[in-house]
């Protein structure tokens, strides 16, 4: 069984009782970080906030057979109170808790079923290389981000690219976009940028320093339109079939000459730190 099967069986086992990302983690022999990276490749949301929905999917059909108080659902999905549960309800459904009850269905509602694997995502990927690349720095543009919200990364792209020639002591040859600063709640820093030998930032612009590292090295070759698909593959079945324990620092795109950002067609190596 592989992290995420793991890790989704563990949640659905123990749906109902108080559970943290650390917890959760070490029955996976995993980090923290590690499963949340995981997480959101996969599911495109963070652990915790799967589980949440996953919990208020249940209630939302425990009330929707109308036998039991809405105080009493709250308390088994985990909140204190009515008003609390309540809240979060409407904020995952957009309806009431009580007018599902009355209603007595839960058809129409954004439920959260058990993640299963995607089939369709898997994709062919060629075995990685390995490689040993020391310690450098990033400078560039960057934004704050989860899997659902990744929209943003293009437009960042489109924000930096006309302002290349910013970087100082730029070394030639490929641009990154690096993903970083995982946090619990699933969201990220991506940075776009070129790699830099200077000691200084400018104001206007940001950075980030990657240590030296052992990676596995995977490539996405055609159209950026299935790049996502890619990283789903690689997330999902190629580190967990080849055993590979991703390190807890940041993991990078490489763009150089056989990329062309004009058209979004080409070579794009990935590069997967390893622990």
């Amino acid at each position: 069984m592989g992290v995420l099967e793991k890790a989704i069986w563990y949640l659905e086992l123990n749906i109902g009782q108080p559970l943290t990302l650390a917890e959760l983690a070490g029955r996976c022999a995993v980090s923290p970080w590690h499963l949340s990276r995981l997480f959101q490749a996969a599911v495109g949301l963070a652990p915790m906030s799967y589980l949440r929905a996953r919990r208020l999917t249940v209630a939302a059909g425990a009330l929707a057979e109308g036998d039991r108080e809405i105080l009493a659902v709250a308390l088994d999905a985990g909140y204190g109170s009515h008003e609390a549960f309540t809240r979060a309800f409407a904020g995952c459904f957009g309806v009431l808790p009580s007018t599902v009850r009355q209603a007595r269905t839960t058809r129409n509602l954004p439920l959260m079923e058990p993640w299963t694997m995607r089939k369709d995502m898997i994709v062919d990927l060629a075995a990685p290389e390995f490689r040993e690349r020391g310690a450098f720095r990033v400078i560039g543009l960057s934004t704050r981000c989860t899997f659902e919200t990744n929209a943003v990364i293009p437009r960042l792209w489109g924000d930096f690219n006309p302002r290349c020639e910013e970087v100082p002591s730029p070394v030639a040859g490929a641009a990154y976009g690096v993903c970083c600063e995982m946090e619990a709640d699933g969201h990220f820093r991506y940075v776009a940028g070129l790699e830099s030998t200077a000691t200084h930032v400018p104001d206007d612009l940001d950075s980030v320093d990657i240590p030296a590292s052992r990676y596995a090295v995977f490539r996405h070759v055609g159209h950026l339109s299935g790049f996502n698909r890619t990283v789903y593959t690689i997330w999902n079945k190629a580190l967990p079939d080849a055993g590979l324990t991703p390190a807890k620092t940041p993991d990078f795109e490489l763009y150089d000459e056989r990329f062309d950002a004009r058209t979004g067609n080409g070579t794009v190596e990935i590069w997967i730190p390893l622990a």
